[in-house]
């Protein structure tokens, strides 16, 4: 056990490229003060380099950065002028180009320059850490180590810890701490051996889907069809993920496989194919060079034919067939019925499934500890829904292994090298659980570690202490805590180690978790959180609004104001949006549209009924503000409208870093009416110099005209709909660990709700009149239209106070009352009522 402390007060990262930069931006999204280090530049400033890597990043999309003001804080240096720095650095990370030379040479020369206890890391993709190790001087290696982080290094949540032989231990606990709380990551112990897992494993996984593709005779675009959400992989499924990686980067992966694994049974497949080295000669090396595999011509994607050798316009798509065939819900009818099935698209699925089977059998000794951290950094890592191992398992084990041996035996799978015997053995059913049988790697104990045949618990480390429900695995029960009432809307429950214990034997923080789809707030969701504050004034401490799985709340869902509203799945889009973590506000106008659900209401003409769900909103979110025990939003992913508002009027917030929160109605011709607009007043009035809110207001103004959201936990505070005390967490995991400490320590110290805002200061009739002389420049300029023009003047209307003398003072009430008329009376316009129609219908805003 360690016996100190380990901190890190400042960072170095060596290397100024792609990798390297948004590293560091990453350090300094978790404030940590950190260096960049680049070769000196020829010209007049020796750090130019970096300086123009720093001016990049702001540029980038999506955004390496929280906020782009953080990029003032990344310190230019250079190899020349500033190693003596390096002695201040806690841990320095190595980034620079994958060539085993050139590292040495860098180590050898910084390796003086080094603090007594700085952690020294390589960034390196798939060199192996004991080769470079070599190059670091040896009474410094037990502070060397590799941490392998994905692109974008913001984003993709896996880091791989790799040790070299002469590694510390508890050096490589400490930096895993910091990596899971600090930089938010999902840490894998990797093996060294060459590109570690998750390039092992999804590299060979690309090179099998090339080598399937052109067996089938499959087009580029027709295998990303087949290869993307469809079977529970990202949107830019095969060919457009090598694009935005990289093709080069690719091809380096590849080489670097044939050249370090020359016994692996599928080595000749290790051989970068002729097309991708032709793209790669002319420059054509994907996203960074606008072309690749695919190329954008003016709105239109085109894709490489291989056949014409030029690219045509991209449209290639599932056989309808196979997608019915892919919407089976049972893994294995799935699983089984493409193996049978003889159309081309449903065989090079199996075929590809199945040989990405055989190889994580067959290297999983080798590559990793267990069957879950293989699992894991492929979800991580790749962004898939599930590792191979666990969609292995969920069709069947010993089936599957099975139809891999057939395979095997008839000379169809790519290698003719036998499954191990382990995979035999767990093909038997044991008991796990009451009436429930199970086989494969994971199970209730742990999962298999065939270096020992034993199946291995997940890390005990502290750290992972604050992760009260970790990433779960596909054979792991979910399971939140003790109910204490329970809705077919929300459920709130606690943590409390014994049912029935409210709270004597835990925190006494109770938590709430919607149950609509995406989140959605509805009368009925409405009715639970009020049925939760009153239940929690009465035997709880406090109450933690948390979902067990993102969006936090995809916003207002007024279906539930009428019996004849109909009921509807979110669109695919919005989920998409949810896992991808790259929101647009275009993209979130359409969002907040499909949430809100109007279309039948307004047909309906059930404008009275909207407006008593309004009302009845305006009080839940008044209830959250002034209930009697603290309340506090735990946001993760999207919170729109209603979800923003329901954020803003809590006592705290603990947002993630990927929260993406804002205003959005009035993109579908709306205005907020949860009392957000009014929020936003009593901010500004809050924080008013010289007594004046108009300054603040109309900031605050065009972020929910222009239905703005915010791109990150960060930017969220700078918008306002956070306030500058609520908190960041970088970990989505430590997430509701971190909100219930706010909680109780709101609770411990005698909390009392604020008293009622009773004196805001309005803008009035001058700030309105402000603010329209705006509008009418753009719509003269016909950069707004007509109906936009009054969407904004109602918008005005509110958020000053009405047509009041300035540094007039109401109560929120005023502004609660203003925000129902201006929603009702805009919703009852034809042009509203056509803009939420179209984007419904259509899945785009509609400019009338």
């Amino acid at each position: 056990m360690n016996n100190h402390k380990f901190i890190v007060r400042k960072a170095a990262v060596l290397g100024a490229g792609v990798m390297g930069a948004q590293i560091a931006a990453h350090l300094i999204n978790a404030n940590v003060e950190t260096l960049l280090f680049e070769l000196p530049a020829e010209q007049d400033n020796p750090n130019a380099n970096v300086v123009k890597a720093v001016e990049n990043l702001k540029k980038q999309d999506p955004a390496p950065l929280s906020i782009s003001a953080k990029a003032a804080s990344i310190q230019p240096s250079n190899y020349g002028e500033n190693l003596e720095q390096l002695r201040d650095c806690d841990i320095v990370i190595e980034a620079i180009a994958e060539r085993m030379d050139l590292k040495s040479e860098l180590y050898k020369k910084v390796a003086p320059y080094l603090g007594e206890h700085s952690i020294f890391a390589s960034n390196t993709s798939g060199l192996s850490i004991d080769q470079l190790a070599k190059a670091f001087p040896e009474n410094l290696r037990h502070r060397f180590c590799g941490i392998h982080f994905f692109n974008p290094p913001r984003y993709m949540h896996l880091a791989e810890l790799i040790a070299c032989t002469e590694s510390d231990t508890a050096m490589l606990d400490d930096l895993e701490a910091f990596l899971v709380t600090y930089l938010g990551k999902g840490v894998i112990r990797a093996k060294d051996t060459p590109n570690f897992i998750a390039n092992r494993i999804g590299v060979f996984s690309i090179l099998a889907t090339m080598h399937h593709a052109r067996e089938f005779g499959l087009a580029f675009d027709v295998v990303d069809a087949l290869t993307g959400p469809l079977i529970g992989r990202p949107k830019s499924a095969t060919f457009r993920t090598a694009d935005v990686v990289g093709l080069d980067i690719l091809a380096h992966v590849i080489d670097t496989m044939r050249d370090t694994l020359p016994d692996d049974p599928w080595h000749r497949y290790f051989a970068v194919p002729g097309w991708l080295q032709g793209l790669i000669e002319t420059k054509a090396l994907g996203q960074k060079t606008r072309r690749g595999i695919y190329q954008k011509k003016g709105k239109e994607i085109h894709v490489l034919d291989l056949a014409k050798k030029e690219y045509i316009l991209s449209g290639g798509t599932a056989d309808d067939d196979i997608r019915e065939l892919l919407k089976h819900k049972d893994p294995a009818d799935k699983l089984g019925a493409l193996r049978v099935n003889p159309h081309p698209q449903a065989q090079f699925l199996w075929a590809i499934f199945r040989d990405l089977f055989h190889y994580c059998a067959i290297h999983l000794d080798a590559v990793a500890d267990n069957a879950r951290d293989l699992d894991f950094a492929i979800r991580w890592g790749f962004g898939w829904n599930l590792g191979p191992f666990e969609i292995w398992q969920a069709a069947g084990w010993g089936d599957v292994a099975e139809w891999i041996n057939e395979d095997i035996a008839a000379g169809k799978s790519m290698s003719d090298t036998p499954l191990p015997q382990w995979v035999g053995d767990l093909g038997q059913s044991v008991s796990q659980a009451a009436n429930q049988d199970i086989q494969g790697v994971h199970r209730a104990q742990g999962s298999y570690a065939p270096s020992t045949h034993t199946f291995r618990p997940r890390s005990a480390l502290p750290v992972y202490r604050r992760q009260l429900f970790p990433e779960r695995l596909l054979s792991d029960e979910p399971y939140y805590g003790h109910t204490i009432f329970e809705t077919d809307a929300v459920r709130m429950w606690h943590t409390a180690a014994e049912p029935g214990d409210n709270g004597a034997g835990d925190d006494g923080i109770a938590i709430l978790s919607f149950k609509s789809k995406m989140h959605t707030i509805g009368s009925d969701v409405l009715d639970g959180v009020q049925q939760a504050i009153e239940e929690a004034e009465r035997n709880w401490r406090a109450l933690v609004i948390w979902q067990t799985e993102p969006p936090f709340s995809a916003g207002a869902n007024l279906q539930k104001a009428t019996e004849r509203l109909k009921s509807g799945e979110p669109p695919s889009a919005l989920s998409a949006l949810a896992k991808k973590l790259r929101k647009t506000a275009q993209s979130a106008v359409l969002k907040a549209a499909r949430s809100l659900n109007l279309a039948d209401a307004l047909m309906a003409g059930k404008l009275a009924e909207v407006e008593a769900m309004v009302a009845q909103f305006q009080q839940t979110s008044q209830d959250l503000r002034y209930s009697m025990i603290p309340t506090v939003a735990a946001v993760d992913g999207l919170a729109l409208g209603g979800g923003c508002e329901f954020v803003m009027h809590c006592d705290r917030a603990v947002a993630t870093l990927e929260s993406y929160i804002g205003l959005v109605e009035t993109g579908v011709g709306l205005v907020p009416a949860g009392g957000g607009c009014k929020e936003l007043a009593l901010r500004a009035s809050q924080d008013a110099k010289d007594g004046d809110p108009f300054p603040l207001l109309k900031n605050y103004f065009q972020s929910v005209a222009t239905a703005q959201l915010a791109k990150s936990g960060e930017q969220a505070k700078e918008l306002g709909y956070l306030r500058r005390a609520d908190t960041i967490v970088m970990n989505r995991f430590e997430l509701l660990h971190v909100a219930k400490a706010q909680a109780l320590a709101l609770a411990e110290a005698g909390y009392r709700p604020p008293l009622k805002a009773r004196n805001i200061t309005v803008a009035g009739s001058t700030g309105i009149a402000n603010i329209k002389g705006m509008l009418v420049n753009m719509r003269e300029g016909n950069f707004i239209s007509e109906h936009d023009y009054l969407i904004g003047s109602k918008l005005a209307h509110v958020m000053c106070g009405g047509e009041l003398t300035p540094g007039s003072l109401v109560d929120e009430n005023w502004f609660l009352e203003l925000e129902r008329t201006a929603f009702i009376e805009l919703l009852a316009t034809e042009k509203t009522q056509a803009r939420v129609a179209h984007t419904l219908k259509t899945g785009k805003p509609l400019r009338n």
